[in-house]
């Protein structure tokens, strides 16, 4: 996942809003979201390579979303990032404790959201300790939480003002599907050529063999009841399908 936004407390309907991509290589096998076999109360897509996933939701509200840390060349890590938001929705620790007890070694660069129906926190390898969040709009790419990287500024704003138009979704899937690539003298130098800093600068990324693979809109009402939304792609970028799951129902 590697562009996720969040409303925490902020809209008067939906105390959780979240809007994001998962950007991957076209090749990793990959199940669209559903709830899955083997932790019914899960919902969410699924990595089949290392049998985690990027983001996901339970029917009790717990949520969970990863992204990684553009840092190339660091060795990597032992245990797949997935792991961690696997855990956490298969698990029953409150969201704090949960961020405490990750051992932060065994993974590559990774930033995590975890949250429950009261509390939502912040964790990353990269970023010290974990910490619970106050109510506001929050997002992160691949660096750390609100790094004013212009995408994630350009996104950020979308999604302030698609909230003022809910229930509407399009306008989530609008702002997630903007590929505009940013003019070099506004990118980060993160390490990778610039050909590549160039294509991972739009909110929506396409390149050779690797790009969105999803964007997910995930709406949780005060009732607990909500929805996720996810838009699969593959090579091109119209979508292969689209899946709406409920959940707290």
């Amino acid at each position: 996942m590697c562009l996720i936004l969040v409303a925490w407390q902020v809209h008067p309907d939906y105390p959780l809003v979240v809007a994001a991509n998962r950007d991957e290589f076209l090749a990793r096998p990959t199940a669209i979201a559903e709830r899955w076999a083997d932790a019914p109360e899960v919902v969410a897509g699924r990595d089949l390579e290392a049998g985690g996933t990027w983001l996901g939701i339970t029917e009790a509200g717990r949520f969970a979303a990863v992204t990684n840390v553009r840092e190339p060349g660091r060795p990597k890590g032992a245990l797949s990032r997935g792991c961690l938001t696997r855990d956490f929705l298969t698990g029953t620790q409150p969201p704090l404790a949960y961020a405490q007890s990750i051992d932060g070694d065994a993974f590559s660069g990774f930033n995590l959201l975890l949250a429950d129906a009261h509390t939502l926190c912040y964790r990353s390898n990269r970023d010290g300790a974990a910490r619970v969040l106050p109510p506001g709009i929050y997002g992160v790419s691949n660096h750390l939480l609100d790094t004013p990287w212009p995408k994630l500024t350009t996104a950020k704003a979308g999604f302030e003002d698609a909230l003022n138009h809910l229930p509407d979704e399009e306008a989530f899937f609008d702002l997630l599907a903007d590929d505009e690539i940013v003019p070099d003298e506004l990118l980060p130098a993160t390490g990778v050529p610039l050909d590549w800093e160039r294509l991972l600068s739009a909110v929506f990324v396409r390149a050779s063999g690797y790009g969105t693979r999803a964007s997910t809109l995930l709406l949780r009402r005060k009732n607990g009841t909500g929805v996720l939304v996810e838009r699969s792609f593959g090579a091109a970028p119209n979508p292969l399908g689209t899946v709406r799951l409920a959940f707290g129902e």
